[in-house]
């Protein structure tokens, strides 16, 4: 919702000048493999659109693509002329789970949640009891809301996001469908307010169904969606500053499906309020495994991202370390407080991931991003 989760200045491009509006529009137009735009921006892209290549550089054919990575909306995707593929493809599936896993914990958390030990060889079991039943019309509502937090509301962020790189995908990923034209600037405007009226729609569904007096979960998708727009457009533009858009998205992605979860089957309470605040130090870390595939592009543009502010090699290490040091810390604070089960099994679940840091990220970050992400 990530997640879930800015008055714009005009410049003048090709003689033309944009009037600011909510959503500007883009007018693309490929001719010879020259990309043209034309649009209400910043007026930081003026200044460096002379940094950007005529030609972008062809990084990825996509007619040697994959058509499964096309659906998933990662990098190496097939060229599709389908509408409805190329659709999917801009709200990127791939980035859904997290945010889906994330309303399964708050709907968790909502009551009380005990881990047996079983003594055999079955292991551990996770038995949830208390708000949450596995009844059909409770396990309807949590597949709601993960239809809210996943498709819809990271379904709009993620095609709002490329709406507003395209100018940056133009350089580092020419193929991708708003600057190759597959879809047009009308097209895209028209997904982004959908999905954003339906993930709204389904939040308000949420809590006439839950039968809160306070919408809670209509708030908390009206926080996550202007979160995502301050993230993404201009001026503010979250996303130009590596440490606070980084961990904007890293809080999107982990705090906002919680709470939505939670508050769905419960009451949302500070003391988790905080503590999903701080693991999503931990999201900051894995929103800069992002970073790393658009260094080209967002130094081109003026993006201060932190492989950019600080090199590559810099940037990979602050990633791992954010990733692993909260976790760790989590671990540690779950053994202060007498769990050390749960405390054991988060340390379990941290060595792989620390394996394939070293077997894929920490080798080459560029060539290993979506691999790493993939396994971990």
């Amino acid at each position: 919702m990530a997640a879930l989760l800015n008055t714009v200045s005009s410049i003048r491009i090709s003689n033309t000048r944009a009037t600011p509006r909510f959503l500007p529009p883009v007018s693309l137009s490929l001719h010879r493999r020259r990309f043209v735009v034309r649009a209400a921006e910043t007026d930081a892209n003026e200044a460096v659109k002379s940094q950007a290549p005529d030609k972008a550089p062809d990084k990825a054919p996509a007619g040697n693509g994959s058509s499964f990575n096309q659906l998933l909306g990662i990098k190496g995707a097939a060229k599709e002329t389908n509408k409805w593929k190329i659709r999917l493809q801009l709200t990127k599936p791939v980035t859904w789970p997290p945010l889906v896993w994330g309303v399964v914990c708050g709907a968790a958390a909502s009551g009380a949640v005990q881990l047996l030990q079983n003594i055999l060889f079955l292991g551990a079991r996770l038995i949830i009891r208390g708000n949450f039943h596995w009844n059909l019309e409770d396990v309807a509502k949590s597949i709601v809301c993960m239809m809210m937090s996943g498709p819809c509301l990271t379904g709009y962020t993620q095609t709002l996001n490329d709406w507003y790189d395209r100018e940056i995908d133009a350089i580092n990923e020419p193929y991708r469908p708003i600057p190759s034209g597959a879809i047009s600037e009308n097209e895209v405007i028209t997904q982004i307010w959908v999905l954003l009226l339906g993930g709204l729609g389904l939040a308000g569904l949420l809590d006439v169904w839950a039968g809160h007096n306070f919408p809670i979960v209509f708030y908390l998708a009206l926080g996550g969606s202007l979160l995502s727009y301050i993230y993404s457009a201009p001026p503010l533009k979250l996303k130009q500053n590596g440490w606070i858009g980084n961990f904007a998205l890293g809080a999107s992605y982990i705090s906002l499906p919680w709470w939505a979860g939670q508050a769905l089957f419960g009451t949302l309470t500070p003391d988790i309020i905080v503590l999903t605040l701080l693991y999503s130090i931990a999201g900051l870390g894995i929103a800069i495994v992002n970073d790393f595939k658009s260094i080209e592009g967002d130094r081109a543009l003026g993006l201060q991202s932190l492989p950019v502010a600080f090199g590559a090699e810099t940037a990979k290490w602050i990633c791992v370390g954010a990733i692993d040091i909260t976790q760790l810390s989590v671990a540690g604070y779950l053994l202060g407080a007498g769990k050390p089960y749960y405390a054991l099994a988060l340390v379990g679940l941290i060595i792989p991931q620390v394996i394939f840091q070293f077997q894929y990220f920490l080798k080459d970050p560029v060539k290993y991003d979506v691999k790493y992400q993939n396994n971990e």
